[in-house]
Order: structure tokens, then C-alpha cells, then sequence
């Protein structure tokens, strides 16, 4: 078993019956190759990512939570892929599961995080649904609109770092 899969599933042990856990346990990790959907979605900034500028850019996907430990272990390093690369290109969505949209507000100024982030509605999961069910979840989205990375749990530094190579 990989490190990051004994790390989610150990973190998510505690609350593995709830309806919530259950019903976001059904929607599986994509498959790299597979087509990912975008949709619009409202920042908590008050800003607007748009799906349709980001067609054809590579795109990092990042569901996280403020009260999430692994979150807090790998945002940094999203942040510090996000300033490394975005002059490059890259582009970062990311999607707080919190459940108040001012929680997870407040973690990103608390903490300067400037990576465009929206909070996960019901009608974002609709067409962008949070796979598995422990966080974080990160996926990368390709040129191509195809998924070229999904992982869940916690992915070190190096890990986020090498994301740039699919610029």
C-alpha cells in the first residue's frame, strides 16, 4: 500500500459511516486519460474561474478543507507550485469542502494563500464531483481536457512540485 493511501484511509476511519462519507465514496478517483468536465465557479475572493479559460491550459484541480490536517500539510507546497507557474501557464482551481463557505475564506487569508479557490455547491459537485472520500484530492487536467494525474491523500512536496511538467 502507498504511503498516501494508508494516510487517507486512516484519515478518514473516524467518520467512514456518515451518509455524507458514503455518498462521496461513490464517485471513484478519475482515470488518467479519462475526460474531466469543467464548470464555472464562483471564487471565494469574489472572483469567477471560468471553464472556458481554461480549455487548453493545464489545469490543477485541489478539493482541501480548512480543519483537514493533510490539507494543511500540502497546500503550500499548491501555493508555491501555483507562484512557481502560473506565469507559465498553469492553472489552479481550488475547491474547499468546508462547511461555510466564510471557513474557508478566512483559512486563505489567515494563511495568504492566492491560489484561486471556490467553495464545492451542490451544483459544482453536480458536474465536478469530489472523488473519493478522504482529502485532499488533486487532479490534473490537461491541455486536452484529459486527466493526467489523480491522487487522493496527502502529496508531498516533491510530488506537487513535479506537476510543472505537464506544462
Amino acid at each position: 500500500m502507498r504511503r498516501r493511501t494508508l494516510i487517507a484511509a486512516v484519515a478518514s476511519a473516524p467518520i467512514a459511516h456518515s451518509p455524507l462519507v458514503r455518498a462521496v465514496a461513490q464517485t471513484p478517483l478519475p482515470a488518467v486519460g479519462a475526460p474531466l468536465a469543467l464548470v464555472d465557479v464562483p471564487l471565494l475572493d469574489g472572483g469567477i474561474f471560468r471553464a472556458s479559460e481554461a480549455q487548453g491550459e493545464v489545469l490543477v484541480i485541489y478539493w482541501w478543507a480548512s480543519w483537514c490536517p493533510f490539507c494543511a500539510m500540502q497546500s503550500p507546497s499548491i501555493q508555491k507550485l501555483w507562484d512557481a507557474q502560473r506565469e507559465a501557464g498553469l492553472k489552479v482551481l481550488g475547491l474547499s469542502v468546508d462547511r461555510r463557505a466564510a471557513d474557508a475564506s478566512r483559512h486563505l487569508a489567515e494563511k495568504g494563500y492566492t491560489f484561486p479557490s471556490g467553495w464545492n455547491t451542490p451544483e459544482i459537485e453536480r458536474v465536478l464531483p469530489r472523488p473519493g472520500k478522504a482529502l485532499p484530492v488533486t487532479c490534473v487536467r490537461g491541455r486536452d481536457g484529459r486527466v493526467l494525474l489523480a491522487e487522493t491523500g496527502e502529496m508531498f512536496p516533491e510530488e506537487v512540485e513535479r506537476i510543472a511538467r505537464f506544462l
